[in-house]
């Protein structure tokens, strides 16, 4: 029944993809599409992007716990749905290092059991097309830089120390507390011919000069060359085994409802993950090429391709930054470029086994480690000593929890930690100021039974806004005015009061009223001015209390301290 439930949910997303898209996809417009256009620059971008491609989809297919081949053939079913369906730029899609990091965990979870594996990435990419379809591929931008950087630096060490063991010969863990632990013993038994393939890999990585790297990739130059060296002088070090020549089968996912249940929070940070790996791709290319992408449809594409990636038990990816952007320099201007991206990584899966089967899992790891260097955000360095310490602590904390404790914790505590810090930062930013009206025109008489009736007006002006970060505060202010008889809050942001905020002025009313004192709210702003009309504070203090200029408030509260006055005299 579950499978018959999960078929049609799948179902709904694919007509809701192209419901949504049935514009660009009519045959009016597939046959307006010039594919061949600019045929020669995205054959040469096509190419570029696949020599950058295959040896990261190897290595990333490895790092996941999938291996090379789920690497590389997610690489390719990606790329060629993903630029099918995607938007018209050059788009080249495959696995990438954050992604690959928490598939790793997802294997792990599942103790390498392919059905669960499956599972867990078809569900994924199914909350991925769901994302799609929502307000947040708009608002990947909200989250916070800290966040983003202690997370993505996180990932990169993660990588580096993941990927020590294998440099120097050892096996790889599937944790970092477990790579350093082993640590002692893997530096007791380094084996010396991978540790020099390893070595030289990394030598090649940094230091090969651009005028090669213009023409050859410094990641397809190492690999090639330190595949042949180990082959030529027979180094005895652990190699790739021989891939399969077959296309990928189909797998039958688990459906069961505890399965489904118990790995949501995963997949949703899997679905992030990718969604935001491509959206900041996207940010990229409309910077190069001037031309601004469909985010729904980028996302919706990508979660489409991750499904048959999921479903043929291959790894699942996001837009590569690095493979799009080369494929632009070199001349990529359409999706054709990430469609034959595809086609050209398939022909070397089918006539490069050979060769596959030769690579050194050392010289992978090495590969690895340049590319979670890479991922470091080092550019934050320059601006440590002048950055908020909010922001330090966030990035701080989000590192260590992503490094030692887990991914999805350490995502959701930093952009809780941020979004709370945030708050604190507005609300300490909002002045409060308290005054005193002393202009009443009273006779000698009545200013003495003003002073000895405690007869007075405050004006509270909020600059700032008034919302649960600020509550706090402005009720103190409150507290320190409970002898006064006419209160007037001036709000003038043009933000609108939160619950927190609605709640708390209810509050406020209901304890003024109770020590008799009059409170009149000063709105100037249209926005905010219609909001508390709406609400039921109207009843409690009356319309002729809520206001739109201080000066009618001030007359307001005059006139009825003199009638107070007159009273006092009969």
């Amino acid at each position: 029944m579950m499978r018959i439930e999960l078929s049609i949910l799948i179902s709904i997303f694919v007509v809701k993809f192209f419901n949504t898209t049935r514009k660009e996809y009519n045959l009016e417009n597939i046959l307006k599409f010039k594919f061949f256009n600019n045929l020669k620059g995205d054959i040469f971008g096509a190419i570029i992007a696949s020599i950058i491609a295959f040896p990261q989809a190897l290595a990333f297919g490895i790092a996941s716990g999938m291996g090379a081949s789920a690497g590389i053939w997610g690489a390719i079913i990606l790329s060629l749905f993903a630029g099918v369906l995607g938007c018209n730029l050059p788009f080249v899609s495959g696995p990438t290092g954050p992604v690959a990091i928490i598939t790793a965990t997802v294997v792990a979870l599942c103790g390498g059991n392919v059905t669960s594996v499956v599972t867990i990435l078809l569900l994924a990419s199914v909350f991925q097309m769901l994302i799609s379809i929502t307000p947040v591929p708009r608002m990947i931008k909200y989250v916070p830089y800290p966040v983003i950087s202690g997370f993505l630096t996180g990932i990169g060490l993660i990588i580096i120390i993941l990927q020590i063991a294998p440099l120097v010969g050892g096996v790889a863990q599937s944790s970092t507390i477990k790579a350093l632990m082993t640590y002692p013993t893997v530096f007791s038994h380094i084996n010396i011919q991978a540790l020099v393939l390893g070595l030289g890999t990394l030598f090649l990585l940094f230091f090969t000069p651009k005028a090669i790297t213009k023409f050859v990739p410094a990641q397809l130059l190492a690999l090639v060359i330190m595949t042949g060296v180990s082959y030529y002088l027979g180094f005895n070090v652990e190699k790739i085994s021989a891939l399969s020549f077959s296309l990928p089968h189909l797998y039958m996912p688990d459906f069961s409802l505890e399965m489904l249940t118990k790995n949501i929070p995963i997949a949703l940070t899997l679905a992030f993950i990718a969604t935001s790996e491509s959206l900041l791709t996207g940010i990229i290319m409309d910077s190069l090429t001037k031309v601004k992408h469909n985010s729904k449809r980028l996302v919706m594409a990508q979660g489409f391709g991750n499904l048959f990636c999921a479903m043929t038990g291959s790894m699942m990816g996001s837009a590569a930054t690095m493979r799009s952007v080369a494929a632009i320099k070199i001349g990529g201007k359409t999706k054709l470029c990430a469609v034959l991206s595809a086609i050209i990584l398939g022909g070397v899966l089918f006539k490069l086994t050979g060769f596959i089967a030769q690579i050194p899992i050392s010289v992978l790891a090495a590969i690895l480690i340049k590319i979670g260097y890479d991922i470091l955000d080092l550019k934050v360095l320059k601006v440590l000593k002048f950055a908020p310490k909010d922001d330090l602590y966030v990035l701080i904390s989000v590192l260590l929890l992503t490094v030692f404790y887990n991914l999805i914790f350490a995502l959701g505590i930093g952009i809780i930690l941020a979004s709370l810090l945030y708050a604190k930062r507005i609300a300490d930013d909002t002045n409060i100021k308290v005054t005193h009206y002393n202009h009443l025109d009273y006779t000698p008489y009545e200013e003495r039974i003003e002073k000895e009736s405690h007869y007075q007006i405050r004006i509270l002006h909020i600059d700032g806004q008034f919302f649960f970060g600020s509550i706090t505060q402005i009720v103190s202010h409150f507290d320190e005015m409970l002898e006064t008889k006419y209160i007037i809050l001036n709000y003038s942001s043009n933000t609108e009061l939160d619950m927190s905020a609605i709640f708390a002025l209810e509050d406020i009313i209901v304890r003024l009223n109770a020590q008799k004192i009059k409170l009149i709210l000063v709105i100037p702003n249209e926005k905010v001015y219609s909001q508390i009309q709406s609400l039921e504070i109207v009843s409690q203090l009356g319309k002729d209390s809520i206001l739109m200029n201080e000066n009618d408030a001030i007359k307001i509260a005059t006139e009825n301290i003199h009638l107070d006055i007159e009273d006092l005299k009969e």
